[in-house]
């Protein structure tokens, strides 16, 4: 299966607020397949389509248990089409972020530790579910990009601006080297 091209900042695509998805056909289940294999590639635990460019309420999650000794991570993929956040604890937990689109660039976000959300599956059936820890981080992240909203919002604007910078500069010697 291809890959697709994850776009970088400054990008404007990654700050599009992306539309519900509207119809759960083989179409739709082929390009969440393609999500997870280059979230995989890149590697990644989380891809929001809109990092992919499309602008749809679509993510992909998959935390993967550390490998067994010598072997593969155990996969666990999570599907949410049009996930909503119905509740944010009261309690906050900071991590240290990355993003697949501000690659090599990572800063601590505090966000609430435990989050509500409801979602539609790869059936289209509606759940519902609570999330902590690394799980809860994702998700947030995540919708937060479907959303048009990345982790360095929630920095200050020096500190945004230093990590898109290094992000141009390290995109310009990645390019120059491949003409090389």
């Amino acid at each position: 299966m291809s890959l697709l091209e994850i776009i970088e900042v400054p990008d404007p695509l990654l700050r599009t607020q992306s539309a519900p998805v509207e119809r759960i056909d083989d179409e739709l289940k082929d390009f969440v397949a393609r999500m997870f294999d280059t979230m995989y590639e890149a590697p990644g635990i989380g891809l929001a389509a809109i990092q992919v460019a499309v602008p749809r309420q679509l993510l992909v999650i998959d935390l993967q248990d550390p490998e067994e000794e010598g072997g593969e991570p155990v996969r666990k993929p999570h599907v949410f089409i049009n996930p909503e956040i119905l509740h944010r604890s009261d309690a906050r937990k900071s991590y240290n972020e990355g993003c697949l689109s501000i690659p090599d660039q990572y800063a601590e976000i505090e966000r609430p530790d435990v989050v509500r959300a409801r979602w539609l599956d790869l059936d289209g059936k509606s759940q519902e579910g609570e999330f902590d820890g690394l799980m809860s981080v994702c998700l947030q992240h995540e919708i937060d990009h479907l959303n048009g909203v990345l982790f360095i919002d929630y920095l200050s604007r020096l500190k945004r601006d230093m990590m898109v910078k290094k992000v141009v500069k390290s995109r310009r010697e990645r390019d120059k080297a491949a003409i090389l």
